[in-house]
């Protein structure tokens, strides 16, 4: 199996089981599930759930929450301002400038073919342009170590309604496989 980590923080993102799909030259989609979490119930071998009063609490400790398995699978935690909202448009554009910059920089410094660099370069102005222009539709998450400056993972829905899919950066990943 393959894990690609965030080359600025080192976060898993994503891995190989996930269905990657190119999304143009610098972009990759993979489609996603979203199931409830929460309220697992246990019960040891042996146990008396009424002499202990287990009845009462049938959904077990915890509140039930909608995830995405690729949120859940790779601790990814959701971007919000204090307010509970997702950042505007106008400070994810200022994200995805200073972000482009940095990976930029990091091609470079892990040597990186020139072709590669070429290709990111050429291809990541199309992409802020896609992704800006439909920001409103993208839940936005980021790694464990909520680094500021690193990928966002964007969640969106596919034509369905249904089928939800997370957009990376291609170049924004290195591969560990384990």
């Amino acid at each position: 199996m393959i894990i690609y980590k965030d080359i600025i923080s080192g976060d898993e993102i994503i891995s190989d089981t996930f269905n990657l799909k190119e999304e143009g030259p610098v972009l990759w989609t993979a489609d996603c599930r979203k199931y409830l979490k929460g309220s697992e119930s246990f019960q040891l071998e042996g146990a008396n759930p009424s002499a202990e009063g287990g009845d009462e609490d049938e959904g077990g400790e915890g509140a039930q929450t909608m995830v995405h398995d690729i949120e859940d699978q790779f601790r990814l935690v959701w971007l919000k301002t204090d307010e509970g909202m997702k950042p505007s448009k106008e400070a994810y554009k200022s994200h995805l400038k200073t972000y482009v910059k940095a990976v930029n920089n990091k091609l470079k410094e892990k040597g990186a073919s020139e072709e590669t660099i070429k290709e990111f370069q050429s291809g990541a102005a199309a992409a802020v342009k896609k992704i800006l222009g439909n920001y409103d539709n993208y839940d936005v998450l980021m790694g464990q170590s909520m680094d500021g400056n690193a990928m966002h993972v964007l969640i969106d829905f596919r034509d369905d309604g249904v089928t939800p899919f997370a957009t990376v950066w291609k170049h924004g990943l290195e591969e560990m496989k384990v």
